[in-house]
């Protein structure tokens, strides 16, 4: 089944487990960056009720060093190869480079997921040559520079505006409608207080009539309003997060605790009626 059929049967949202590949991802960066270790916590986060894999070869925390193109094909191919082979999943590659686009793009990819909503030059191209769906996210400034005083007037309308732009420039240029996801961008270039307005509004942004992607996981945010300074042991918190993502509209949720929030999903589907108990 599709990525675009499982949204469309779907009643809770899907599950993405995030696969970084790099050394210095905020949360877990290292941990995974081996074609092994990275296989094996592919098949962990299935196992766990992961319905995507989302690879990513390029940190994008906030002051995070660019990668050159070379590094992150090589980091990422090989595993997008290797899930393809051994896993019955969909799989998603978070990456901004036109060039990891078409590369996996050619290995039966499900979805580019791009927190620079393919403004990179020839990112759009890639894009729609590809024919897949794309998730668009929302981003003040870039990474390295994101989070120095992100100002807004208002952040709902502001990120309302800004993803519905970019969504008709898309496909002005030949993307269709359907292959199109949103991302509000949490903690990209959002102080606290933006993140927990854009949450508290998110049901807002269905009006874009586009499916939600939404990534909070163990992220700043949960741990300004936890007191967590560890980003691995914001688990509780990151949860609460995506079940209110859930019930505000989301139809994904990136996460990096998989069982956990699976588990929080079954409660979701349950209560909106999905299925009984």
């Amino acid at each position: 089944m599709s990525l675009l059929q499982r949204l469309s049967a779907a009643q809770s949202p899907l599950v993405m487990g995030i696969l970084n590949t790099t050394p210095d991802s905020f949360s877990d960066g290292g941990r995974h960056n081996s074609f092994d270790a990275a296989l094996r916590h592919a098949e962990r986060m299935l196992a766990e009720g992961a319905h995507i894999i989302d690879v990513g070869g390029e940190s994008t925390r906030p002051g995070a060093p660019d990668v050159s193109v070379a590094e992150e094909l090589d980091r990422v191919v090989p595993v997008v190869e290797g899930l393809r082979s051994r896993f019955d999943t969909l799989i998603s590659v978070d990456t901004s480079a036109p060039e990891v686009m078409v590369a996996t793009a050619s290995l039966g990819i499900d979805l580019i997921n791009d927190v620079r909503s393919l403004t990179r030059p020839g990112a759009l191209a890639a894009a729609v040559a590809s024919g897949l769906p794309v998730c668009i996210m929302h981003m003040q400034g870039e990474p390295r520079s994101m989070q120095q005083n992100p100002e807004y007037q208002d952040v709902v309308a502001e990120v309302a505006q800004w993803l519905k732009i970019r969504a008709d420039e898309c496909m002005a240029a030949g993307i269709k409608r359907e292959h199109l996801l949103i991302d509000p961008g949490f903690g990209f270039g959002k102080t606290a207080a933006h993140n927990y307005r854009l949450l508290n509004e998110l049901a807002s942004l269905q009006k874009l009539g586009m499916p939600l992607l939404t990534g909070l996981s163990r992220k700043r945010m949960i741990g300004d309003a936890t007191g967590i300074g560890v980003a691995a042991d914001r688990v509780n918190g990151s949860v609460a997060g995506a079940v209110i993502c859930a019930m505000k509209g989301a139809a994904i949720v990136r996460v990096h605790d998989v069982r956990e929030t699976a588990e929080a999903m079954k409660v979701v589907a349950a209560t909106l009626g999905e299925q009984h108990v």
